[in-house]
């Protein structure tokens, strides 16, 4: 089973290297990615999960209706992406639901922040996606998490997926700066391996960004815009062929319900 994730956020990463961007402009790169996303997502009807930030949902009403509408799942990445207190977790997680009508049973933090699993909890979630069991420089260190489902605080903990051997990460960068046969090749093994594979990326990814104004490492955008969406309806389609099935992790993740 293969669990397509994105984080719809603001796109403020050139924050984090002195880029410049205003917050019109974040909101707007995102919009016009997601719009590619969906559009990619129904053609080869396909379900996914979108972790959404309150800021940007209540921007993007319209985009988050037509995914609840297409049957994808909707769950929190908090309220802000770029600011977090604890009493955000339950906040969100109303405040969506208030929105759109729709369940919230899922988190995952700006950036895989690491989170009290008693204050996820508390909050009321089914299941935190919010870790990479993998070492990442200046980032984290998860080398010793669990690369599968375990559970915490009575939330089900669901890891981003990584290589069966090393703990390669799969997610958005390896995706970008791969070869698309490697990452392939890796995501067969880790499927072979738990039977899943947890993925995510951004809206971003898939919107035409330049790198002069915003200062953005080039492994960041690599591969980004047109070339992401090419890459991914390829990934897609190798899937297919393979008869790998995709799903919501909502939906998934139900068979762990006690």
């Amino acid at each position: 089973m293969i669990l397509l994730s994105f984080d719809i956020e603001e796109f403020d990463m050139p924050l984090e290297y002195k880029g410049e961007i205003s917050f019109a402009e974040q909101i707007s790169v995102s919009r016009n990615g997601l719009q590619c996303i969906l559009k990619i997502l129904k053609k080869y009807n396909i379900k996914a999960t979108f972790f959404s930030t309150v800021i940007f949902a209540e921007n993007n009403k319209d985009l988050i209706s037509e995914l609840l509408t297409d049957g994808h799942e909707l769950a929190s990445h908090t309220w802000f992406h770029s600011d977090f207190q604890e009493n955000h977790l339950l906040d969100s997680r109303k405040k969506l639901e208030e929105l759109f009508k729709t369940k919230v049973v899922g988190l995952r933090m700006p950036r895989m922040m690491p989170v009290s699993g008693e204050v996820v909890a508390d909050a009321g979630y089914f299941y935190n996606s919010s870790i990479n069991p993998t070492f990442l420089p200046g980032r984290y260190n998860n080398l010793k998490v669990s690369k599968t489902v375990f559970l915490q605080n009575s939330v089900l903990q669901f890891p981003a997926s990584v290589s069966p051997t090393f703990r390669i990460p799969l997610f958005w960068l390896s995706f970008h700066n791969f070869p698309l046969w490697l990452y392939q090749f890796l995501s067969k093994r880790c499927l072979k391996s738990t039977g899943y594979l947890n993925i995510y990326f951004h809206p971003w990814e898939f919107a035409n960004i330049s790198n002069l104004k915003y200062k953005l490492p080039k492994f960041t955008i690599n591969n980004t815009g047109e070339k992401m969406a090419s890459r991914f309806e390829k990934f897609i389609l190798w899937a297919i062929e393979n008869n790998y099935k995709f799903d919501t992790i909502k939906s998934f993740v139900k068979q762990f319900e006690k």
